[in-house]
């Protein structure tokens, strides 16, 4: 069972490159990012892991502060349970202290949803973190709806977001990364009654 001075490992899943840093898919790379510029944190190569890291502290000074390592596996989203996993480990990282920042389709743009547990809908950074450490880690779901008319999923999902929801886009990553912070602070019940929408 974890306690209060486990650190957290706050997953943001995407696909490394510049190619790919504005898609959809890359929606938990836009939160741990913006996570880093809040505790004042630059992402580096790990020592242990296929993926950049920062280390630092979430929350008021004292001992409301949450230690915490933001993590980008850079070894492709499918294969992310692999860097997470090794990451879990050198840092000693209790399961339900793991939160994983993602794209959720089945959840309208501009909502949120966070939970603890459950199946991967078919999200390929997720299959990859439960095959790798089982299911009951945190989830902070980024709505993004379903792709419009016959479009495949997968071109939806490393496409860019459309014109219209950039207007929104850096409101709703500021609004994830509170949800993160609300989740470490406050627990998930009060993360979800304050951000679930």
């Amino acid at each position: 069972m974890s306690d209060a001075t486990d650190p957290w490992l706050i997953v943001g899943l995407g696909n490394p490159g510049p190619d790919y840093a504005a898609n959809r898919h890359n929606v938990g790379f836009m939160t741990v990012d913006l996570l880093a510029t809040r505790i004042g944190g630059k992402f580096k190569r790990a020592q242990k892991a296929q993926a950049q890291v920062v280390e630092g502290r979430i929350g008021p000074p004292g001992p409301g502060s949450r230690r915490v390592v933001l993590v980008k596996p850079m070894s492709y989203m499918n294969l992310s349970g692999g860097p997470v996993t090794a990451l879990r480990d050198f840092y000693k990282v209790p399961l339900d202290h793991v939160v994983a920042v993602h794209d959720e389709l089945d959840v309208e743009y501009g909502s949120l949803r966070l939970k603890l547990g459950g199946g991967d809908n078919g999200h390929n950074g997720l299959k990859s973190m439960t095959k790798a450490m089982g299911p009951e880690y945190h989830r902070v779901r980024f709505g993004i709806g379903r792709p419009p008319g016959r479009m495949q999923v997968a071109d939806f999902v490393l496409r860019d977001f459309s014109y219209t929801e950039r207007k929104e886009l850096a409101f709703l990553v500021d609004r994830s990364a509170d949800a993160v912070e609300c989740l470490l602070a406050e627990g998930l019940e009060r993360a979800q009654s304050a951000y679930n929408s």
